[in-house]
């Protein structure tokens, strides 16, 4: 249910822990990560799918089996955002539970849920009303005869990493310098970072394929995964444009699917994006229009390949101004905030943003302006000629 978060790889997994003896005896569209102990039904010549009193659910794989299939399945527990994808948001699996031979107890909702995402926390099911599936082509409506619950899992970015993932440099037609990302604005160790154009080889990295890998990241002052460029770069009569890029130097690995959301109060003025997808989003539902979401094209640049000479997506965009606001002075045509899969970015000090050049404060200008004066300077010189000399004296403001 998220606007702009996804899972990447490796993807959720689903865990809880049973209140009674149950046991899974079968399973659709997903699997157990571990079995566990089934010998108290060894006699019946039938074991179950799984006997754990804590089991982990994880996705299928793409091109599992057909009869091992059901309706949203089988893509390795990656789930993209609502904004992006709205076909790929919602993974499905089907079970059948039984309990243990000693326990007659009647079926109770598990406890304790755990997605196995870094960054999210779920609180207890709590009892929703029954879940209705839609049939023969929606005309007609069924409902699950048992109850059912719900549970909610809320992501925290504190939660996923101590240390932020991105940040965002600035520039400018009209400023000679560029703003760079804060020094250390994704920690300050260099041992897990290599130089520019020294990719260590990606086989000898110790890496799980069923966790995530952690980013070995080029060696840069703000030493962050993902960086954020925004120039200003054109100025029109009616309209200014920019140019977004991000780039990865993340040498281990290749974000899918992802995505940048974007604070400005001209994100309401777009007139045209070039090369990336683009939507506006409306947060607080209030009418205030100046949140964006930016994505990549299918099969086109919806890829953010890992660091190196490619390992960057960049967009321009066209904004029409809005004569009562629009201003480069003070930082004003800058982003306010600026988000990279879902993750705040560290921006630049607002006094280090760029500026007019020669534009200060309205004092200071009136005061330089009041001591401009006028001085006269005479001066004089010879034409020859071949009759008589002649002088010309001329004055010069």
């Amino acid at each position: 249910m998220q606007e702009y978060r996804h899972i990447d790889k490796p993807g959720w997994k689903l865990s809880w822990h049973w209140e009674s003896k149950q046991v899974i005896w079968d399973m659709r569209g997903a699997e157990t990560t571990e079995q566990g102990n089934c010998s108290a039904f060894a006699s019946s010549g039938t074991l179950p799918h799984c006997c754990l009193r804590r089991p982990t659910i994880v996705d299928l794989l793409p091109g599992s089996p057909f009869n091992s299939q059901v309706s949203n399945c089988c893509r390795g527990g990656v789930l993209t955002s609502m904004s992006q994808d709205h076909t790929n948001h919602v993974s499905v699996f089907h079970m059948t539970i039984g309990s243990f031979p000693d326990d007659s107890g009647e079926f109770t909702m598990p406890s304790n849920f755990d997605i196995g995402v870094s960054g999210y926390s779920c609180d207890n099911a709590t009892s929703v009303a029954p879940t209705k599936y839609s049939t023969d082509k929606g005309r007609r409506k069924t409902q699950a005869l048992a109850a059912t619950w719900e549970a909610v899992c809320v992501y925290s970015q504190f939660r996923s990493s101590q240390t932020p993932k991105c940040c965002v440099s600035l520039s400018a037609f009209y400023y000679r310098n560029i703003v760079p990302c804060p020094t250390c604005s994704c920690g300050c160790s260099s041992s897990h970072c290599v130089k520019p154009g020294e990719m260590p080889p990606y086989l000898e990295q110790k890496h799980d394929p069923e966790e995530e890998v952690p980013p070995v990241v080029e060696c840069t002052k703000h030493m962050c995964p993902i960086h954020i460029h925004w120039h200003v770069k054109v100025n029109y009569r009616e309209y200014w444009r920019v140019k977004i890029t991000a780039t990865n130097l993340n040498t281990m690995k290749n974000y899918t699917d992802w995505n940048l959301v974007v604070l400005h109060p001209n994100l309401k003025s777009v007139e045209q994006v070039f090369s990336f997808n683009y939507k506006s989003l409306t947060p607080y539902h209030n009418g205030i229009n100046d949140t964006g979401m930016f994505w990549g094209v299918k099969f086109y640049n919806d890829v953010l390949l890992q660091a190196g000479k490619i390992g960057n997506v960049q967009t321009e965009l066209l904004l029409k101004k809005d004569m009562g606001n629009f201003s480069f002075r003070e930082g004003w045509a800058f982003p306010r905030r600026i988000l990279f899969n879902g993750d705040e970015c560290v921006m630049p000090s607002p006094d280090d943003y760029p500026r007019l050049p020669g534009y200060a404060s309205s004092s200071s200008s009136s005061a330089a302006s009041s001591f401009v004066t006028i001085v006269p300077i005479t001066s004089e010189y010879w034409i020859p000629s071949k009759s008589k000399p002649r002088c010309i004296n001329r004055v010069w403001y």
